[in-house]
């Protein structure tokens, strides 16, 4: 057979696409899992496939539900008395199980035919049938269960002596969660609604789906020694296990809440400091170093640093811990990001055509700080998509073992799919960052823009601000921590020209914010890093600053 349409409206469960029709005339629902044969008869629906068992009329299968002379299930351990109690009737190696409108409990309105070869067959009005055992309670009550069989709702009735509502779902874990919602007034007026469903990834899956939607009235069953569902526990006899069970059921708590007593012992131990170190004092002083699931902003005036202070950072972070590093410097090449670092150890401008230096420096520098195994870089030809870039990213973490990313910067990625709406590129791009870096668990590195303030440019040394973020306030918002850089670049001073404040913008860590240190930039001894003034504590050296310009400057008062 094939498919003559798809994604058609199924009259069964309401979905609006889940019906498929074969060119036999036959349609399948795989939202409902309904199988509805080409030659309909006396308004039945088969489940799963065709069986080649006779299909009653509804009306024969509601005279005999009535009438008949009900008796115990013997392979299920089934008593006579439940089994009437809820028109589960057993003829040979047929079951037919009686459904009900909730409203009218005198007499059945469908049934759903469990055949020899475990296949169903649903016939009569299912749309006006409720919940299986639904009419059997009335509204309101202590507890509830909910089952995801009509065998389990026998089952686990009587093991809790037949005392407590219990009803089942009507096709199973898939479409649990809907007949839910459907009978959502009568579940709720209870004061506890059990769930307990098959201990499968299914069965399991749809216990959450339909706990999220009680809240804290939801309790979900945790099967023990290995019994996959109610039915399980009455044919082993450990009736007694499975009452352990449902009594032991705790109120459902969602994934990503945790009760304070978890955490009771967790707090009693104290913490680690960060095993990574920023180069600065003065920003580990308020930041107490680096730590993976952080996303750090860095900004600052265009020309005034960023990309100079991110090298220094990553210097420091390849001497403190053996962790890989993604580094994605999208205004230069890798060559370029290259040069940067290895001038940055050797104290050499290198990416300058007049800077002397030798094969054996660069080989020294490699093997010393294990760049060829440590560090990635993209070369990012083509798209600066955030999908593209985020797949970049993705390999890196999960193929390369990185631990820390740099973007340098986003303002650049905005531009490849802002459509004219910077502010929406923005915050879409820093929401699908935040999320990559809580998945991986890594630390990321963002270098942003800043926008051009009144009065006093950045250029002259304008103090930064969060509300000089350029773009959006998510960037704020997402960043665990937001460093902004100053400095007056155009003074005539060169000490002063020199001379970059990095001040704390935002700490979600300690809350600690302000001015955390000034760093020097020294032309003329170190063209290729920056030093903090008041310790020299770039890598744990130390000493005075030996500067061209002496010691009598008034920075250094």
């Amino acid at each position: 057979m094939a498919f003559t349409e798809t994604h058609k409206p199924c009259p069964d469960c309401d979905s609006s696409d889940g019906l498929a029709y074969n060119d036999d005339g036959s349609s399948k629902c795989f939202v409902c899992d309904t199988y509805t044969p080409a030659a309909k008869v006396d308004n039945v629906r088969e489940l799963g496939s065709i069986s080649d068992v006779p299909k009653p009329s509804f009306s024969q299968t509601e005279h005999r539900l009535i009438t008949a002379e009900y008796r115990s299930i013997t392979d299920r351990l089934i008593t006579g008395s439940t089994a009437k109690k809820y028109a589960a009737l057993k003829q040979g190696d047929v079951t037919t199980f009686g459904y009900y409108n909730p409203d009218d409990p005198t007499k059945p309105i469908a049934a759903k035919v469990r055949n020899p070869d475990k296949r169903f067959s649903i016939i009569g009005d299912w749309k006006q049938a409720g919940l299986y055992g639904q009419h059997l309670f009335p509204e309101g009550g202590k507890y509830v269960t909910i089952v995801e069989g009509e065998y389990d709702a026998l089952a686990a009735h009587q093991m809790t002596g037949s005392m407590y509502p219990v009803v089942s779902v009507r096709n199973g874990a898939t479409s649990a969660a809907k007949d839910c919602r459907l009978f959502y007034d009568w579940l709720n007026s209870f004061e506890n609604i059990v769930i307990c469903f098959d201990a499968d990834e299914p069965g399991q899956r749809a216990s959450k789906e339909c706990a999220d939607l009680f809240g804290n009235k939801a309790r979900i069953v945790k099967h023990v020694n290995g019994y996959k569902d109610a039915c399980d526990y009455l044919v082993n006899n450990q009736a007694d296990a499975y009452t352990k069970a449902f009594w032991s059921a705790q109120p459902y708590t969602p994934e990503g809440i945790v009760g304070a007593g978890e955490l009771r012992d967790l707090i009693k131990k104290p913490l680690t400091k960060a095993k990574v170190q920023y180069p600065f004092e003065g920003l580990n002083k308020h930041l107490y170093g680096i730590r993976t699931a952080e996303l750090v902003t860095i900004c600052a005036g265009s020309g005034l640093g960023k990309s100079t202070l991110l090298r220094e950072i990553v210097s420091s972070i390849m001497a403190q811990s053996e962790d890989n590093l993604g580094l994605m410097f999208l205004e230069e090449t890798p060559e370029r990001t290259m040069r940067g670092l290895v001038g940055l150890e050797l104290n050499k401008p290198i990416h300058l055509p007049d800077c002397e230096y030798d094969d054996t420096d660069i080989d020294l520098v490699y093997d010393t700080m294990d760049y060829e195994n440590r560090v990635y870089l993209w070369e990012h030809f083509g798209s600066n998509e955030i999908e593209n870039v985020l797949g970049r990213m993705r390999y890196f973490v999960k193929v390369l073992g990185v631990r820390y990313i740099v973007l340098d910067h986003v303002s650049i990625l905005v531009s490849d799919q802002s459509n004219g709406d910077e502010r929406r590129a923005l915050d879409m791009i820093m929401t699908k960052l935040r999320t990559f870096v809580q998945e991986m668990g890594i630390c990321m590195f963002l270098v942003s823009h800043l926008r051009r303030p009144e009065g006093k440019q950045l250029e002259d040394g304008a103090v930064t601000s969060l509300g000089m973020l350029r773009g959006s306030a998510s960037i704020a918002q997402l960043s665990d921590a937001v460093i902004g850089a100053e400095r007056n670049s155009q003074s005539d001073d060169p000490i002063v020209r020199n001379t970059t404040v990095l001040r704390v913008l935002k700490n979600r860590y300690t809350g600690k914010t302000g001015k955390a240190c000034e760093v020097f930039y020294n032309e003329a001894t170190s063209p290729a890093g920056v030093h903090e003034w008041s310790t020299f504590s770039f890598r744990g050296g130390g000493g005075r600053i030996v500067s061209p310009w002496g010691m009598g400057h008034p920075l250094f008062a």
